[in-house]
């Protein structure tokens, strides 16, 4: 039998307990329009270039927040990106690490990265 996997991730879903106010401050964060379509009550996606995150209200509880970046955000200068991110008065968790990356969190308290690649 074939291998059916694509070998491709489609999609990381990001427990959030307000799907509206994560929406918002995604999309804020990323300059993404507001207007896509939330699924079924609980579901919302971010398009991105590759990976879309799946905003999900529904499986959104204190345990399931992530405690570690399960993924980053790329950038091209990671000074810039760091400043950007006080900028939107979001409080970095680390400072830059070995000139490459730092961490974040969203307002549910899921650890993000922005990584230069």
């Amino acid at each position: 039998m074939n291998n059916p996997f694509s070998k491709k991730v489609g999609s990381i879903f990001l427990p959030v307990s307000n799907l509206e106010k994560s929406r918002d401050w995604y999309c804020n964060l990323l300059d993404l329009p507001t207007d896509g379509e939330i699924f079924h009550g609980h579901l919302y996606v971010l398009p991105l270039n590759g990976l879309n995150i799946v905003l999900d209200s529904k499986i959104y509880a204190e345990d399931t927040v992530f405690k570690k970046p399960a993924f980053h955000f790329d950038t091209d200068n990671i000074e810039d990106a760091y400043e950007f991110i006080k900028s939107k008065n979001i409080e970095p968790t680390t400072g830059i690490q070995d000139g490459q990356w730092f961490n974040f969190k969203d307002p549910d308290g899921n650890h993000l990265m922005l990584c230069k690649c």
